[in-house]
């Protein structure tokens, strides 16, 4: 499978040293220009299990700015399948251009099928999902978010022999996958470290069904008020993040994440060891939707948006 072979070297960039903590980012979101970072991995070795049993239709799930609907998208039509989102709120049904996420899935062909959340609440086991679902005689379900065995496996290959020398990796935390993946192939002397993005209080026991390993833990006190929610505070620390090492984050996932860090060395309360890894999880195609609900509240932007346009 062409579209997945991946021959460049991600790079670690450094961010210097903070208050005696050598500090990297492992540029995942550098993976591809439309699959970046963790979608990337996850979704790798689900295509070729879809691909290798000639499976013509893949449905999962996604918010309206979702990372994953749009990752989904671009891997189905580049190999040419059919590919199906269920959507989070019936109300996005008759504003697809809203949503410059849905907009793109809609440009890859990616048939969008908008539930109520009650409905997506129950996934696969909704009516309504099983009524656009029985019209196929052959489809592949991806779970929300990818995190499945499979992406798992895909995720555990983020780590190489040359990051054997860091003490803790650090990642954010959402479905659990990326994480899991992590931890797999992480040595015994390592710590990782996860940073929860959303209020998740069975995140533990998620995680804890792909991995027997016990050198981990979930940090779940830089949410920000919950899952795609943001302050100005956050914003302004992305931006000056951003004018210091051009590294653009999301606000949603990896933002959240550094900013912990560079709290935690801050305040003295960093314990987990003083070489670091961050892994950039990619996930700033949903950047520009964050940006139009800032604008709407009259709020500080990211600016980096310029620059990548």
């Amino acid at each position: 499978m062409n579209f997945f072979e991946q021959n460049k070297e991600i790079p670690n960039q450094s961010l210097g040293v903070i208050n005696g903590h050598s500090l990297f980012m492992k540029r995942e979101d550098l993976l591809h220009p439309n699959v970046s970072g963790n979608k990337f991995r996850k979704l790798k070795y689900i295509f070729e299990e879809i691909i290798s049993h000639k499976v013509p239709v893949v449905a999962t799930f996604g918010g309206a700015f979702s990372n994953h609907l749009s990752a989904t998208a671009a891997v189905g039509k580049e190999l040419g399948l059919k590919t199906i989102g269920f959507v989070r709120g019936e109300e996005w049904q008759n504003k697809i251009d809203s949503s410059s996420t849905l907009s793109y899935c809609h440009s890859q062909k990616m048939k969008l099928v908008c539930i109520s959340r009650q409905a997506y609440k129950k996934k696969e086991s909704s009516l309504d999902v099983i009524k656009i679902l029985k019209q196929f005689p052959k489809f592949r379900l991806i779970p929300e978010g990818g995190s499945e065995i499979l992406g798992v496996k895909g995720c555990s290959e983020i780590l190489t022999i040359k990051d054997l020398k860091f003490d803790v990796i650090c990642s954010s935390v959402g479905s659990g996958g990326t994480i899991a993946g992590l931890i797999k192939s992480s040595s015994k002397n390592q710590k990782v470290l996860g940073f929860n993005a959303l209020k998740n209080p069975s995140i533990n026991g998620v995680i804890s069904t792909y991995t027997h390993k016990k050198n981990w833990e979930i940090n779940s006190n830089f949410i920000f008020g919950g899952f795609a929610k943001t302050s100005p505070i956050l914003i302004k620390f992305i931006n000056s993040f951003y004018q210091k090492y051009q590294i653009p984050l999301d606000p949603i996932y990896t933002g959240k994440m550094l900013f912990a860090i560079f709290e935690l060395i801050k305040n003295n309360q960093w314990r987990w060891g003083k070489k670091i890894l961050a892994i950039h999880t990619g996930g700033l195609q949903g950047v520009t939707g964050i940006n139009q609900k800032l604008k709407k509240k009259k709020l500080q932007t990211l600016l980096y948006l310029e620059d990548l346009l």
